[in-house]
């Protein structure tokens, strides 16, 4: 923190003094590093396999029954009783917590599907047979990724759009406040709904979609705040001395507007995650059987006889939604130089 300048020390310590957003970030960060080796935590395949003085890891690559001395070259399926005998006759496997992947079945579950939670199963199965909580782990990885992924590109294009206009004003202003108006007025979800039915959605279909029509969020802040510094003596005496546009935006005006701006990422990246949790509980997110949480809210709402998926998907959501809150209500805080520690 001694390489700080003055000025971010006194930011970085009104926010650690916002004690709730401080341990929010905290609390996202572990969660957010646990849900990225979800692979260690739930697995239908073993992590480590110790057969014939060799070691395999399962987890990483895809072994044949024959590596372990079967009779097929197909993939060895671990939870078969003949392989996991023999495995243990001959070496020893280390597994997972959770010994269920995202997409796998429990068939040896005691109830019909959805189960409800058991030792097998903490949070019990959804519909499909999938294990609720593996899918809790892995879709909250993809839904933390497709945010941070949306809230990046979305704000770079809004910072360039809104530096450019802010900067030079006139008709580029004019026509860039014309060209928002109309675009931001497209229906997006009915788009997404028409391109559904043409292609696939997947992962990047789903990002580069939503960036697309996302991206307008920070044009009014940034625009606004270039409009407000343009016309300031130092910015004049620098286009005097003849210092490039593109110097002046980046070294005397992008960091005034970045103060603004930051306050506002932890609000989009909540959005971010909301608005593909929605296209998933309306069917037009990710390719089926996809881990999702708008999936296992659909499920629950579908399912009402089981409300161990509607209850899990809830207080998952509602949790990593508080928590982002919490941190960006620090953030703006932490920027605000009238709250005084």
């Amino acid at each position: 923190m001694s390489q700080l300048s003055p000025v971010n020390q006194a930011r970085w310590a009104r926010f650690r003094h916002h004690k709730r957003g401080y341990w929010s970030l905290w609390i996202f960060a572990v969660l957010f590093l646990l849900t990225l080796g979800s692979e260690l935590i739930a697995n239908d395949r073993p992590l480590i396999v110790h057969y014939q003085d060799r070691l395999y890891f399962p987890f990483i690559t895809a072994y044949s029954e024959s590596d372990f001395g079967g009779p097929l070259a197909t993939a060895a399926d671990y939870q078969d009783p003949w392989l996991a005998q023999r495995l243990s006759q001959k070496g020893w496997v280390l597994w997972a917590p959770i010994r269920f992947g995202a997409n796998a079945i429990n068939f040896a579950a005691s109830h019909p599907f959805p189960s409800p939670p058991s030792r097998q199963n903490w949070l019990g199965t959804d519909a499909n047979g999938g294990d609720v909580l593996a899918r809790i782990l892995y879709g909250t990885r993809i839904s933390i990724l497709f945010g941070l992924m949306l809230t990046l590109l979305s704000s770079m294009i809004g910072i360039v759009a809104g530096a450019v206009q802010g900067y030079y004003g006139g008709r580029i202003d004019l026509w860039g406040q014309r060209l928002i108006e109309v675009w931001s007025g497209m229906p997006t979800l009915f788009l997404i709904i028409l391109l559904s039915s043409v292609i696939q959605p997947n992962f990047w279909w789903l990002l580069g979609i939503t960036v697309l029509f996302g991206w307008m969020s920070l044009v009014g802040v940034v625009r606004a705040e270039f409009l407000r510094t343009r016309n300031f003596d130092y910015i004049r005496a620098a286009q005097a001395m003849g210092v490039s546009d593109r110097s002046i935006i980046l070294r005397h005006m992008l960091p005034n507007a970045m103060v603004a701006t930051l306050t506002f990422l932890p609000f989009i990246l909540c959005g971010s995650i909301t608005t593909l949790t929605s296209l998933d509980f309306l069917g037009f997110g990710l390719p089926l059987g996809s881990p999702s949480l708008g999936e296992l809210l659909l499920q629950g709402k579908n399912n009402l006889q089981a409300p161990w998926l509607g209850i899990t998907a809830f207080f998952s959501l509602a949790i990593l939604l508080t928590l982002l809150i919490f941190i960006g209500e620090a953030v703006r805080d932490a920027f605000d130089p009238s709250k005084a520690l």
